[in-house]
């Protein structure tokens, strides 16, 4: 049984919960009765009106943390918070990407490699998430199920890579992929009721495929709201067999 399927009062971390996906699982999540505790991070106050405007709304249940995923001292600092409230997660969602800001832009030929913006995908698309699998194994370590995801990208798969281009985003997700197939090796020694799983979303009508939407049949351009509910969907029917796969939203394997 999936852990969104369990009966047990289930606790909640969603990286990444100022706006996008990451607010969007917030939004869906505190429907869910068996919900007991959601606990969210943001980067900084500015951009997180939305998430703290709900937590006003579920003060018993939504709790906020700022955390920097680049800085490790952040994503300890947070968790010894959340650690002080509770010994178990049962749902990790990691929400956190970027693509492009400002000058910051997806590389179309070898030409634009900047290796300081290579450095920034990694830090923030791949790093962060092997540093949360490192802090967060204690809370993990339970005997009901739990689940580690993260929203990852098709244009990661190296199997599906036919177009080229976006040299630092696609590395960045094909290394997330690699750093979650490997957690879930080990989770499967030291977290033996975790699932660890790479989404991909879809394209999804957020800040940060805004840019980049014009040639996106609109039938292919997701809603927050329908993104979500279709990753809730593909979850919920995920096992532990399945622990250390990539999954489309449509529920589909995708190629490394």
């Amino acid at each position: 049984m999936s852990v969104l399927q369990e009966l047990i009062p289930l606790k909640v971390l969603v990286i990444g919960a100022s706006r996008g996906i990451g607010l969007g699982f917030v939004e869906q999540l505190l429907q869910y009765q068996s919900i007991t505790k959601i606990y969210a991070t943001y980067r900084c106050e500015e951009s997180a009106t939305e998430l703290f405007s709900l937590r006003e709304h579920h003060k018993d249940r939504l709790i906020g943390f700022p955390m920097d995923i680049t800085d490790e001292s952040s994503i300890v600092s947070a968790i010894k918070q959340i650690s002080q409230q509770t010994k178990q997660i049962h749902l990790v969602i990691y929400c956190v990407g970027i693509l492009h800001d400002g000058d910051f832009q997806p590389e179309k030929s070898l030409r634009q490699i900047v290796p300081e913006n290579l450095i920034r995908y990694f830090q923030v698309n791949s790093i962060g998430v092997v540093l949360l699998a490192k802090h967060l194994m204690p809370l993990l370590r339970h005997k009901d199920s739990s689940m580690f995801a993260a929203i990852s990208a098709k244009v990661g798969s190296i199997g599906d890579n036919r177009l080229g281009g976006w040299y630092g985003y696609r590395a960045s997700k094909a290394a997330l992929n690699m750093f979650l197939k490997t957690i879930s090796l080990e989770y499967n020694r030291r977290c033996p009721k975790t699932i660890v799983v790479a989404l991909h979303p879809g394209t999804t009508d957020t800040n940060l495929s805004q840019p980049f939407q014009a040639n996106v049949p609109p039938e292919k351009l997701f809603p927050v709201s329908k993104t979500v509910n279709q990753l809730l969907e593909v979850m919920k029917n995920l096992e532990l067999k399945d622990s250390g796969e990539f999954f489309s939203w449509d529920g589909n394997l995708l190629p490394w």
